[in-house]
């Protein structure tokens, strides 16, 4: 799997996911995305809430496209995805095989005279925001079987807050492994529990196998440098926080934010202390480092230059 940026089109049969934690930015990336589907005379299945479907509309009429005119000539499709969803869960079950019958109709029906498509879905995401993270991870690899028979791309969008806690640090790494890259950076919330700094490192872990050059990316040095942030996090802010991991081609940047205005502090550890040392691993393993104070608190972050 590799690390996708908004700029880069999202390939044939990619199955690609976004951890958003602004609306807007899940907007613009998703209306850029299908705004370049209706451009090169592709089809586009939206199977989104109300709100994104109106959202991701916006986008597209601020970007010139004529979203009345690509409805009626079967290039856009909008659908709801509590109501898609619905056709193949029963009773809090998924159901394989109706989900092949409705979703392979969907995307032959579209693929009219051999167009290309590219379909953008939040199902997975109702399903683990609702709890059913089982589930949620079962379309996903179904997503996935339909996809070595069809050919389309799909983008999928999991709100951040949703990610949150160290209960569900498997999970998550299987969601990423499901995908064949990560949309621009990756971020995930997380309790202020004695756990939280381990669900950390699994997140951080998983998001940089995801890289293109995956065998440069530092995983160890990011993986310590995150358990440390984390830890001043939850010991010294206690707070809850959030981490975003964000690569290029260059270096790996990782934020932990957290809810306290306390900045941290360098301490000159002795050498039989247990604890004080975090801040100065982060100044040996990182290019560099910073403090941003914001309204809401503060957010550490550091970047490890590709090997």
């Amino acid at each position: 799997m590799k690390a996708q940026t908004r700029e880069s089109p999202v390939g044939d049969r990619e199955h690609v996911v976004q951890f958003y934690d602004s609306e807007g930015d899940l907007a613009h990336a998703v209306g850029t995305y299908l705004g370049q589907a209706v451009r090169a005379g592709e089809a586009a299945i939206v199977i989104a809430t109300e709100g994104h479907r109106l959202a991701f509309q916006s986008e597209l009429l601020a970007a010139g496209i004529d979203v009345a005119q690509a409805v009626s000539d079967g290039t856009l499709r909008w659908l709801d995805a509590e109501q898609t969803l619905s056709t193949f869960r029963q009773d809090g079950q998924v159901d394989p095989v109706a989900f092949r019958t409705k979703l392979t109709e969907l995307v032959k029906d579209a693929q009219a005279d051999a167009r290309p498509v590219r379909a953008y879905g939040e199902m997975v995401a109702l399903l683990w925001d609702a709890g059913d993270v089982l589930g949620a991870i079962e379309v996903e690899k179904l997503w996935n079987e339909l996809g070595q028979e069809l050919r389309f791309s799909l983008w999928c969008g999991y709100q951040a807050r949703g990610l949150a806690g160290e209960d569900h640090a498997d999970a998550l790494h299987e969601v990423c492994h499901l995908h064949t890259a990560v949309v621009e950076h990756a971020t995930a919330q997380f309790r202020a529990g004695p756990d939280a700094p381990f669900a950390a490192r699994r997140f951080v872990a998983a998001v940089l196998e995801c890289h293109p050059s995956a065998e440069r990316a530092p995983v160890s040095d990011a993986q310590l440098v995150v358990s440390e942030l984390a830890g001043n996090a939850v010991l010294h802010a206690c707070s809850p926080f959030s981490v975003s991991v964000q690569t290029d081609e260059s270096a790996i940047r990782i934020s932990v934010h957290d809810w306290s205005v306390r900045p941290p502090l360098m301490r000159d550890a002795t050498p039989a202390a247990r604890s004080g040392r975090g801040l100065r691993l982060v100044d040996a393993l990182a290019s560099k480092w910073g403090v941003e104070l914001e309204p809401d608190g503060k957010t550490v972050w550091a970047e490890l230059p590709l090997r």
